[in-house]
């Protein structure tokens, strides 16, 4: 969890410096129409104004002393449903958290220093609600479009 206000600092402009990169040039014509509904952009403030940021890692082996490799199994699974539990778990708590995805996020244990086994998975910004928050209307599908009844 940090909120040391610089380290917020550090990651914010490197998640900044990566998602101006994706919006003016790697990502494709498609790609940034179909983001258009979320109205996001390279800008990315919350990840120094939120209290904090949770950043969690995934690690798919662990290092033993004699330098060998451990599998890990099931991580995106298990990191996947722990993180739902902690959005929801936040909310229910009257906080407010969002998912941010920049691509790549290796700055991320640069700066916060992890060890190379460790893999950036989700920073979390979590907070208290503001009067500049806003949530898109995105139109949810029915469940015959996601569902396959056999």
């Amino acid at each position: 969890m940090v909120k040391n206000g610089e380290v917020k600092k550090q990651i914010r402009l490197a998640a900044e410096t990566e998602e101006k990169e994706s919006y003016e040039g790697s990502r494709s014509a498609e790609g940034l129409k179909d983001l258009q509904p979320l109205g996001t952009e390279w800008h990315k403030p919350f990840l120094e104004t939120a209290p904090c940021l949770i950043v969690i890692f995934k690690s798919s082996q662990e290092l033993a002393a004699d330098k060998h490799k451990h599998p890990n199994e099931y991580v995106t699974e298990s990191g996947g449903t722990a993180c739902g539990f902690l959005l929801a778990a936040s909310h229910d708590a009257g906080l407010v958290a969002l998912t941010h995805a920049p691509s790549p996020m290796h700055f991320l244990a640069k700066i916060v220093d992890r060890p190379v086994n460790e893999k950036p998975f989700l920073p979390i910004p979590v907070g208290y609600r503001t009067n500049a928050c806003w949530v898109p209307d995105l139109k949810q599908k029915t469940i015959s479009e996601s569902c396959v009844w056999i």
